[in-house]
């Protein structure tokens, strides 16, 4: 297989990939991350105004995401836009991307409507065929009421 369809071959893979984290986070299906995450994955969530945390795994994260989503009782996770480097550092089962997202979500209780967007910077791996998330690490870009943060210089590929 020549290197162009390869690379279209893997580029469509992770944006499954992003697809499918997108579906398991707006179903609140945790056990689905099992299979979109590699064992040891290490995510960081930099929300700004709160210190910056790390999980391990996604059981974990699946725990976590879902006592933050608890307070909604509507959720989507949408994706706005993706930036996908393939083999990076000379390695074909390697990849980053940075994944901008909003999340659309209603309050229990106030019903009231609220967006906030964000960006990830992650790094994938190809195991046994099918790409994973190796390592995630998100920041807040903005939320409804004109809260603005700056863009994460750290976001840059490592390529």
């Amino acid at each position: 297989m020549d290197d162009e369809v390869r690379d279209a071959i893997d580029d469509v893979a992770i944006r499954r990939l992003h697809a499918a984290y997108a579906d398991t986070v707006t179903r609140r299906v945790w056990p689905e991350f099992i299979d979109q995450f590699v064992p040891d994955a290490l995510v960081r969530i930099d929300t700004v105004t709160n210190p910056a945390i790390e999980l391990v795994g996604p059981v974990a994260v699946g725990n976590f995401i879902g006592s933050a989503l608890e307070r909604f009782e509507f959720f989507e996770f949408t994706i706005l836009n993706a930036h996908i480097a393939l083999c990076t550092g000379g390695d074909v089962d390697a990849a980053q991307g940075r994944l901008y997202i909003c999340e659309l979500r209603q309050e229990a209780g106030t019903h009231e409507w609220t967006n906030a967007y964000g960006v990830y910077r992650d790094d994938y791996r190809r195991v046994e065929g099918r790409w994973l998330f190796a390592r995630r690490s998100y920041q807040s870009l903005a939320r409804t009421g004109g809260e603005v943060f700056p863009f994460p210089r750290a976001f840059e590929f490592d390529e």
